[in-house]
């Protein structure tokens, strides 16, 4: 199929973006690296009748590695972020997200923030900023507006982004001193995520965690942030028998999608093996982290 007719703009600044996707309202649609709408245009699943193309304005793009935060533009392409050795060595769970999203041909072409925005249930990018406690700039009409990562997520494909708003900045917070793990399950690798789980853990100088954070992807139509698994960790020593008990602690009710994928029997089975691996190599790597080793 082809896309239905649509009208095309390339403004060169934020403001005109803005004003245009304001003038034309729920009829149009921003484009940032196209990787999702330009193929939900091509079946015809979406029709806008204008095409904002952020791709020409200056400053949505690039990394700046700060001592307490990282500032992610919106436009930086997922290929860039990827590669990037200081967000690496700053934030290493978002470059394991970053590493199992699609494959390099869209990575090249593919933004963090039109990820983050388009809010598909099943990307990896969402659940990895809500474990990462970013905070998301909405520019708009009325000025900046900054959210919380867990409160930019309203349903799915459904974000805090209104009417001739844009996402223009993601800024995630340094932590050092923790291990982490992203993993997923997916049905080819560079798939979408049938069900990914992000975790952070802090560990004390005495071995106990003093720190975490759950968070499952592709699992709802929003992510899944799993206060009774961290409550459980906290105050503890990780053992093999305390990680298993956590990770049966999982909000079960709150596994509800279902797919020709995966049903949601399926993800409520693997569920607590993911996220008990997951808690395993952040232990693992928070340990290290501690003693001064390094785990891959």
């Amino acid at each position: 199929m082809k896309p239905a007719p649509f009208d095309y703009v390339a403004p060169v600044t934020l403001a005109d973006a803005i004003a245009h996707l304001e003038q034309h309202g729920d009829e149009a649609r921003p484009l940032a690296g196209g990787q999702s709408l330009v193929p939900m245009m091509a079946a015809r699943l979406a029709r806008p009748a204008v095409i904002v193309d952020l791709n020409r304005i200056v400053g949505l793009s690039g990394i700046a590695v700060q001592r307490e935060a990282v500032r992610i533009g919106a436009m930086t392409r997922q290929g860039a972020a990827l590669s990037s050795a200081e967000l690496r060595a700053a934030l290493p769970l978002l470059t394991e997200a970053l590493a199992e999203v699609g494959h390099p041909a869209t990575r090249a072409r593919g933004t963090v923030g039109g990820s983050l925005a388009h809010a598909d249930p099943a990307a990896e990018l969402p659940a990895a900023m809500v474990a990462l406690e970013a905070t998301l700039t909405i520019t708009g009409p009325r000025g900046e507006r900054r959210v919380p990562a867990d409160k930019f997520f309203a349903g799915a494909f459904e974000t805090a982004v209104g009417g001739g708003e844009v996402l223009t900045e993601i800024q995630v917070p340094v932590n050092p001193g923790e291990g982490h793990a992203f993993l997923e399950i997916a049905r080819r690798k560079g798939d979408f995520a049938v069900i990914s789980a992000a975790v952070r853990l802090r560990l004390a100088e005495d071995g106990r965690c003093s720190l975490a954070r759950v968070v499952l992807g592709g699992v709802a139509a929003t992510p899944v942030r799993c206060a009774a698994v961290e409550e459980r960790l906290l105050g503890e020593r990780s053992t093999p028998a305390l990680l298993v008990d956590a990770a049966a602690r999982i909000p079960m009710s709150s596994i509800e999608l279902h797919s020709h994928h995966a049903s949601r029997v399926y993800r409520r089975h693997v569920a607590p093996v993911l996220v008990r691996r997951a808690l395993a190599l952040a232990v693992e790597r928070a340990g290290a982290v501690r003693l001064g080793t390094e785990v891959p």
